[in-house]
């Protein structure tokens, strides 16, 4: 998973992104995407959405939604589910608050843009 900078204009889109290093395809993926934490001492959390991409080939990446940076000061979760050769399987994935910082970002492999990228 990665937060991806997507423009280098004066306000930055950015996009969270699934990529696929294994020599394998994943299918029938879901993804649940939620914000939690405390901001200005008052709990937040963010609804949770949920998102299916078909497939994923190996070495590939998809998009899987937009994100804004006022939610960057939470806990950012994205709960993936998916099938490997008919096999479930599901991994969790947390950007920490303040995580997506310009110091912090790496070019990312596949996409070339700069972004967070957790393995």
């Amino acid at each position: 998973m990665a937060v991806v900078k997507e423009t280098d204009d004066a306000n930055p889109e950015w996009g969270v992104y699934l990529f696929n290093h294994k020599q394998v395809e994943l299918k029938n993926i879901i993804v649940a995407a939620k914000g939690y934490g405390w901001l200005n001492d008052e709990e937040i959390k963010t609804s949770t959405l949920s998102h299916f991409l078909d497939e994923l080939g190996t070495n590939s990446f998809k998009k899987v939604e937009k994100i804004m940076p006022e939610v960057f000061g939470l806990n950012n979760e994205y709960m993936l589910t998916f099938y490997i050769d008919g096999v479930i399987h599901d991994r969790k994935y947390i950007f920490v608050p303040d995580s997506v910082l310009e110091d912090n970002l790496i070019q990312i492999p596949l996409i070339d843009r700069p972004g967070i990228l957790i393995r």
